[in-house]
């Protein structure tokens, strides 16, 4: 036999519970692998069905980005239309108090002239 510095020798028992021992500790580290190995396979399943929810919500949002593209023109042209038809509108509103300006005042001064009137006569 070879010298094993001091340490003592084992006896056949004593190796074949050493080698049963190792060999129950080397089952259930594969059994905790392969638990992990189901749940990462789960994991990974459910990623894979987020990552396809994903890819057609951003089709769709893309899609959304197109169409407000395609509208964008419209829009401005819209836009400019209702820009012209509000300063026609201030236009028409500004002849319309130029009008009026003279009737308001043609009516303040008879509001004040039947009110002098009414005072003078006590009504």
């Amino acid at each position: 036999m070879a010298d094993r510095g001091g340490k003592p020798v084992r006896t056949g028992p004593e190796r074949i519970r050493k080698l049963a021992q190792a060999a129950m500790n080397a089952d259930v580290t594969v059994e905790q692998v392969d638990t992990i190995l189901e749940g990462l396979s789960e994991t990974l399943e459910d990623l894979n069905s987020s990552t396809a929810n994903l890819d057609a919500t951003l089709e769709r949002f893309n899609e959304t980005i197109n169409q407000i593209n395609e509208l964008a023109p419209r829009l401005h042209g819209v836009v400019d239309r209702m820009e012209g038809i509000v300063v026609r509108v201030e236009r028409i509103v500004e002849i319309g108090e130029s009008m009026i300006s003279p009737l308001a005042a043609t009516e303040q001064v008879f509001r004040g002239a039947i009110d002098r009137v009414r005072r003078s006569t006590g009504l």
